[in-house]
């Protein structure tokens, strides 16, 4: 019993950065429920990086604004937009922990997600990201439509990154330095996350994905139609391709990358 006593009381003087990017086309409303649901968790976090990727209108900068009561949420001002790798490559760069919460701008997070996170990287030191399940809603909280599960083991959900994304981004804790060792988050059109992950499989980073839910998140017409087009297909295509490259995948999934070329994403 003092022993446990003691392992709550080191999880919960554990210390964590939230990063955030918010941009022009954000729902100010979403985006105040998404900030006060990190701000209220049991175990708070003593920073929150919130990256303003370009201009954005007068709504949301008063949110943010109403905010600043909060010492320790900083926000940074980007000139232009540039995509949320870019963003999010500079607020791994500004936070000052060790462990990182990436968060999206219009999801609610369940109040014990980051104490649940912490737990796992304390139960196993050579941890390098832990997510977890979601459900997904539309219009309201209590509107949930889906859920999805990810594989839970380092091993298979390595084995799952062959075909898809084996990680809820929005639900991931990450060591800041296996991250900025695996290159740091990169400008790739909607996949910027599955880029990293992969990159940090060639760097033997070790992962975990928790089956409790940690994030309740907002869906709609908007976010099917980006899953699909000819943008969302070339950058499937081209991370298949590089895993076949970089010898990730081979085989028979390789076959058809041998006889179609497509521009290099700038």
């Amino acid at each position: 019993e003092p022993y446990r006593r003691q392992r709550q009381m080191c999880i919960r003087d554990s210390l964590y950065s939230v990063c955030m990017s918010v941009y022009h086309k954000d729902n100010p409303d979403d985006v105040y429920m998404s900030i006060n649901s990190m701000l209220h968790q049991t175990i708070k976090p003593n920073e929150v990086v919130v990256v303003i990727d370009g201009p954005i209108p007068q709504s949301l900068s008063s949110v943010l604004e109403g905010f600043k009561a909060e010492e320790h949420i900083i926000t940074i001002q980007l000139d232009e937009n540039k995509g949320l790798g870019n963003a999010l490559r500079i607020g791994v760069l500004v936070a000052k922990n060790e462990l990182v919460a990436r968060m999206d701008s219009d999801d609610i997070a369940l109040a014990d997600r980051c104490e649940k996170q912490l737990k796992c990287f304390e139960e196993d030191e050579n941890l390098s990201v832990v997510g977890g399940s979601i459900t997904e809603f539309i219009d309201r909280p209590g509107n949930v439509v889906a859920s999805r599960v990810c594989p839970l083991s380092d091993m298979d959900i390595k084995l799952f990154m062959k075909k898809r994304c084996g990680f809820n981004h929005m639900t991931v804790m990450f060591k800041k330095s296996e991250v900025l060792k695996a290159g740091n988050y990169q400008d790739w059109h909607y996949n910027e996350d599955y880029y990293l992950w992969l990159r940090m499989i060639q760097q033997n980073c070790k992962f975990r994905n928790l089956k409790d839910v940690l994030v309740n998140v907002r869906v709609g017409n908007d976010m099917y139609a980006r899953r699909g087009g000819w943008k969302y297909f070339k950058s499937e295509f081209l991370l298949q391709k590089y895993m076949w490259e970089q010898h990730i995948i081979g085989g028979g999934r390789s076959v058809s990358y041998t006889h179609l070329t497509l521009p290099t994403i700038r």
